[in-house]
């Protein structure tokens, strides 16, 4: 219309007009992109925080558990008894004050001249038969790092490095790795082989160890140095007629009693410095390696679990939620009886009865698997309830869809939301509980080709007081997973169904 007028007066043809006369209308092209359902899950789960925080600790965690392996030098077979309960040790990060295998301790007079003469008598010429008495402290091989400062009753504070205090050992070796060792020493430059110690000047009494080769000195009935006039430390070495130092001792026809400086001899044998960056176990195994294989194992159990828990509880609730009836009333009494079955009882049957046919693994999964399924299944069941009465579905029906196309094509998609975050949610507690199972001894997952988060527990409970490194790192993971996973979890059922936005499915 050309202008408005009162509904009262008449109008004429001139009056309207054509809003878009002789021009051709057409639709526009939309100017974004559709949005799709798992499209639309993401940018909703990019806005929690908390969910993307976790979900970098996760990823940092499962490379952790990849490259970590790689990068040691250490294996899981590794094993040196001597350096157990180690301390974290790393060279390059001992510059900044981090990892530096350093503690302090107070010693009285006898324990400062025994870690002393470690660094002196490491000190010792070939060539002039002597030591170098400036090398009691901070020297390279030095037990004893610095002083820092003198406590009551005589006792000195020092700052002892957890791997030199090993000293020097008495091992036996074949004539032929003797042999090894002497070109090694001619190759590297590198002193392992010590001159041995008379035992008959020795105080039995001081030296409690038939293999600790620290004792090189002379001491009186207390165990104190007796020095000379100069203050030096007096050897007690085992020499021949013609007063030479001797170097080994034969132990039967097909072997040797040697004295070694052990971190050098470790370097010999195994071609890397003694130190590991998360300390050592009990049985002297790299924390680091040992925990990364734990990861690995944990977290491929908990995966697979959750896979298998998927694909039957997602068949098993589809079953019961399209048919209902009677085919419902009876798979439901089938579920009622499973699930009052007590999880730790199947455990503790399968790991005694089946573990020994299928392996301790394997029995495990099938202990989880037979359970684990039911809360998926009757997630899956409920959303078929939902959804199979809704009108595409009616339609579908109408227009001769198959049962199977019904359920996986029509109504199935729309329980995806619910069983993925459900999915995701059974991780951390198959990890909780098979470090519950591993930690209380029902399962033994600890050997020198695996272990799990919950046996690196169990194995540094014993020696939480005195090395709490030894528990604190496998602590550590496992609560990071299990925050992280949950928050995970909790972040896909928000994106998923934002509508249950906070409250637990």
């Amino acid at each position: 219309m050309t202008e408005n007028k009162p509904l009262t007066e008449e109008f004429s043809p001139e009056d309207f007009r054509f809003a878009s006369h002789g021009a051709s209308i057409k639709d526009k092209k939309p100017e974004t992109k559709p949005v799709g359902y798992f499209r639309d899950a993401w940018r909703r789960f990019k806005k929690n925080k908390a969910s993307i925080v976790a979900l970098c600790i996760i990823a940092f965690l499962v490379l952790f558990a990849i490259i970590a392996p790689l990068c040691s030098p250490f294996t899981m077979s590794f094993s040196d008894p001597i350096y157990r309960n180690r301390i974290p040790k790393n060279s390059v990060l001992a510059h900044i004050g981090i990892a530096t295998g350093e503690y302090s301790r107070d010693l009285n007079q006898r324990g400062y001249e025994y870690f002393e003469a470690i660094g002196i008598g490491a000190a010792y010429d070939r060539a002039t038969d002597t030591e170098d008495n400036t090398q009691g402290v901070g020297g390279e091989y030095a037990a004893i790092r610095s002083i820092s400062g003198t406590a009551e009753n005589n006792n000195t504070t020092v700052k002892l490095d957890a791997y030199l205090e090993i000293g020097f050992r008495r091992v036996s070796v074949t004539q032929a790795e003797y042999d090894r060792i002497v070109a090694y020493e001619e190759e590297t430059g590198l002193t392992i082989l010590y001159p041995m110690i008379d035992s008959t000047k020795a105080n039995s009494s001081f030296i409690t160890d038939a293999d600790d080769g620290n004792v090189w000195f002379q001491t009186d009935a207390s165990g104190r140095a007796v020095k000379d006039a100069q203050g030096n430390y007096q050897d007690i070495y085992l020499r021949d007629a013609d007063g030479n130092v001797r170097y080994y001792q034969n132990r039967d026809a097909s072997g040797l009693y040697v004295r070694v400086l052990y971190h050098n001899y470790f370097i010999f044998r195994n071609g890397t410095e003694p130190e590991f960056l998360f300390g050592s176990n009990s049985v002297g195994q790299d924390i680091l390696v040992r925990l990364a294989s734990g990861i690995q194992l944990s977290l491929l159990l908990a995966v697979g679990v959750s896979v298998i828990n998927l694909l039957i509880g997602a068949i098993y609730g589809t079953i019961e939620g399209y048919y209902g009836g009677r085919v419902d009333l009876i798979m439901e009494r089938i579920v009622d009886i499973l699930s009052g079955v007590p999880f730790i009882i199947v455990a503790t049957l399968f790991q005694l009865h089946l573990a020994n046919t299928v392996g301790i693994v394997p029995s495990l999964l099938f202990a989880f698997v037979l359970t684990g399924w039911i809360g998926t299944s009757r997630r899956v069941r409920t959303q078929f309830y939902r959804f199979k009465g809704q009108e595409y579905v009616l339609a579908a029906r109408t227009l001769g869809a198959s049962d199977a196309r019904l359920m996986f094509k029509h109504i199935f998609p729309n329980t995806l939301g619910t069983i993925i975050t459900s999915s995701v949610l059974v991780i951390p507690s198959v990890i909780f509980s098979e470090s519950m199972l591993t930690y209380l001894g029902i399962v033994n997952l600890s050997g020198s080709t695996m272990t799990s988060i919950g046996s690196m527990l169990s194995d540094g409970q014993a020696v939480l007081a005195s090395y709490p490194h030894v528990i604190f790192f496998p602590a550590l993971v496992i609560s990071l997973l299990m925050i992280s996973f949950n928050l995970f979890g909790n972040g896909l059922r928000d994106a998923f169904n934002p509508s249950l936005r906070g409250v637990d499915e």
